[in-house]
């Protein structure tokens, strides 16, 4: 069992940056592929980008609009969800996922092991 928990959500304005983390107390997340992912009031959950274990080598989905990058610290046991020029929709529920996938393309798992709680981003004016 992969206990994730994520942080670094909050209320941002429109334009700013914001960095969300996720660590894995009693795990060691390198082992894990990962993801985040997101979830808008009354809309569907959809990936935002994934990262294959150890290495890290990032895929894209269509919603990080080049905006997003999702990068892993294996030593502080951690991956990153960095966000800039934040727009409204924007705002979700943003949540980190991890599988004991070790292939090459992440964006391969269809569906993923360990979930968090979630950390929630609110984007003002």
């Amino acid at each position: 069992q992969v206990h994730l928990v994520e942080s670094g959500g909050g209320v941002v304005q429109r334009g700013d940056s914001v960095t969300l983390s996720c660590e894995a107390p009693g795990s060691r997340l390198e082992y894990f592929a990962a993801a985040w992912f997101r979830q808008a009031p009354g809309k569907a959950r959809e990936e935002i980008a994934c990262i294959t274990y150890n290495k890290g080598v990032p895929y894209y989905k269509d919603s990080s609009e080049g905006r997003f990058t999702i990068s892993r610290d294996n030593a502080r046991n951690a991956v990153y969800l960095q966000m800039t020029n934040v727009k409204f929709e924007d705002t979700a529920a943003y949540y980190c996922a991890a599988d004991p996938y070790s292939g090459r393309n992440c964006q391969l798992i269809p569906d993923w092991d360990y979930w968090g709680q979630g950390t929630q981003v609110t984007v003002s004016a």
